[in-house]
């Protein structure tokens, strides 16, 4: 049993001075067989925290549907960390950021009529406190005062970001409070007046969180919170990729300045990330300031462990700058994981969307297109179906509320794509035929995750328009692609028609390696029914990472669903990244 406390300037972690020197690295973006790996990693870089948020749509899908294992095995993760020397910092939301889809929160809240997000709204209370009641138990004796590695909790996440709800706040503090025994709490922000005045209170430590200009920011913290132990709980060594963009970097000598001078002044720091790793699956985040931006598979962040857990530059001035503070002598770093080239594989099975949607959805018709939210749908595609009456030529198409994509088809043939970050709403089709079919093919993208837009709907969230004419009369095939073994190959595939490929990769050597994307266009790849994440010709990452533990030793099957189609013979998996 352990007691980790304030007194005056300093931490005490059982009567004894303790500075916190910690690096975020997020169980749910790393597969469990390299969690012991990277975690030995962290503390061969002379860290001795781990901090890790925690998803709430991760561990409760669907409404009172908990999940705990694999991935999410939370408690399984922090005891990994236990018994390597590490204390832990839960970040337990509700709402978390992060680059994570919807910012942690779960998308059935917006079926919720009526709920208000981030706020002390009563419907939204609920929904936290019945999580909570599932959580807390879990943790309960993961706490360092009933012997568990965890020292700390965070009240809701960059809250001074966002809203000034004190009331929520302080119905967050007493939540954790009384779940969470006398573990301490505290809040992050950023160091600014509105942020520090809106995001705190005034019985929690207050916490900042910044990228350069240590000094000011913590001049800034000061004038709000005298007495206490200052840190930094997100040190942005690096940053996070959109889609379309350039591959983010900062110098490792630029930030190990700042790191420097923050360890000088005595203060502890949590490097945000010190792993990033990736964003599996459909569970990346998006911004949207200026336009709708997608963040990539990706989640490399330019941080000091690289996505497949190398050590970079930038770890080995990091491990210098923390060893010269370092109170126990840090465990022998570890030699890089091998990567494999395994070359081409043949493609021995493609099947056209069109020709396997019996396969994969249950349609539903309705008169107006309806949501993802509205579908009971989560995460993927939907393909919405209708019937235009013809001839019509040069019939101007807009798709009101689209959320993200749309890829449009005339009688099988694909005419043209709308993105909403291109800030284009309409096309102009001909339907030939007197009865036309006319699929819309929307893909949600990624649900923002941070600032005034955290709620939006995916799918159509409005109407479709021929000719300013609202039309109706839809069928939808909601595709949420989480069971792809259901796709049976026999062949068939229109011309440009969205289409799955499958290969099948023999190895008696499981390695980590790479989905080459280069010669595809955009899609989504599977690994023994784990679904890698996206890849997109946009750019910048032309490659998937795929780590070992998701091979097996003989066959193991790789499916590519690519909606360009087009006739590919192969795939090539390939030891090197791309991703600039």
């Amino acid at each position: 049993m352990a007691r980790f406390e304030m007194n005056g300037e300093q931490f005490l972690y059982d009567g004894k001075p303790f500075r916190i020197f910690s690096g975020a690295l997020h169980y749910f973006r790393v597969v469990p067989g390299y969690w012991k790996d990277r975690l030995t990693r962290l503390a061969a870089c002379g860290l001795n925290t781990v901090e890790t948020v925690v998803p709430w749509n991760l561990h409760e899908p669907e409404r009172g549907r908990f999940n705990f294992s694999g991935m999410a095995d939370l408690e399984g993760f922090i005891r990994l960390a236990g018994s390597l020397g590490l204390k832990v910092i839960l970040r337990p939301g509700p709402y978390i950021c992060a680059e994570w889809d919807f910012g942690g929160l779960p998308a059935w809240l917006l079926r919720i009529p009526g709920l208000g997000l981030r706020c002390y709204d009563g419907k939204f209370m609920d929904c936290v406190s019945a999580f909570y009641d599932e959580l807390f138990p879990r943790l309960r004796p993961l706490l360092c005062e009933n012997g568990g590695p965890v020292i700390a909790m965070q009240v809701e996440n960059e809250y001074g970001s966002y809203g000034d709800d004190r009331k929520y706040l302080s119905f967050l503090r007493d939540t954790l409070r009384e779940r969470g025994e006398n573990t301490l709490l505290f809040t992050s922000d950023g160091p600014t007046d509105e942020m520090l005045n809106a995001g705190t209170l005034p019985d929690v430590l207050e916490t900042v969180n910044f990228g350069s200009d240590w000094r000011g920011a913590f001049r800034k913290l000061d004038e709000h919170q005298k007495g206490r132990p200052r840190m930094c709980m997100e040190f942005w060594n690096g940053w996070f990729d959109h889609w379309g963009d350039k591959h983010m970097e900062r110098t490792p000598r630029d930030a190990v300045k700042e790191l420097d001078g923050m360890l000088k002044a005595g203060l502890s720091v949590n490097l945000y990330m010190f792993h990033g790793g990736t964003n599996f699956g459909f569970y990346n985040g998006a911004n949207f300031q200026e336009k709708y931006e997608p963040t990539i598979t990706s989640y490399d962040y330019d941080a000091p462990l690289s996505e497949e857990g190398d050590e970079t530059p930038k770890y080995d001035l990091f491990r210098k700058e923390f060893l010269k503070y370092a109170s126990r002598v840090p465990p022998e770093s570890l030699p890089a994981n091998p990567k494999a080239d395994y070359g081409t594989v043949p493609i021995s099975g493609v099947q056209g969307l069109f020709h396997c949607l019996k396969q994969l959805s249950d349609p539903v018709r309705n008169a107006r297109p309806l949501s993802m939210e509205e579908l009971g749908q989560n995460f993927g595609f939907i393909l919405y179906r209708t019937r235009v009456c013809g001839p019509r030529k040069g019939c101007k198409l807009e798709i009101h509320g689209l959320h993200d994509r749309a890829q449009i088809f005339v009688n099988g043939r694909p005419k043209e794509t709308l993105y909403r970050a291109d800030d284009r709403h309409s096309v102009t089709v001909s339907f030939e035929k007197e009865e036309n079919t006319l699929d819309i093919l929307v893909e949600n993208m990624g649900r923002i995750n941070y600032g005034v837009r955290l709620g939006e709907q995916k799918g159509i969230t409005g109407c479709v328009t021929l000719d300013n004419q609202k039309h109706f009369g839809w069928e939808m095939d909601p595709l949420p692609l989480d069971r792809p073994e259901r796709v049976l190959y026999c062949g068939e595939a229109g011309t440009d028609e969205p289409a799955f490929y499958s290969a099948i990769l023999e190895t008696e050597a499981p390695a980590d390696t790479y989905f080459d994307a280069r010669d595809w266009k955009k899609g989504v790849v599977f690994v023994n029914g784990f679904n890698l994440g996206r890849y997109w010709e946009a750019g910048p990452q032309r490659t998937l990472y795929l780590p070992a533990p998701l091979l097996k030793k003989g066959k193991n099957e790789i499916v590519v669903f690519d909606l360009s189609g087009g006739e590919h013979k192969e795939i090539r998996l390939t030891g090197k990244r791309i991703l600039n």
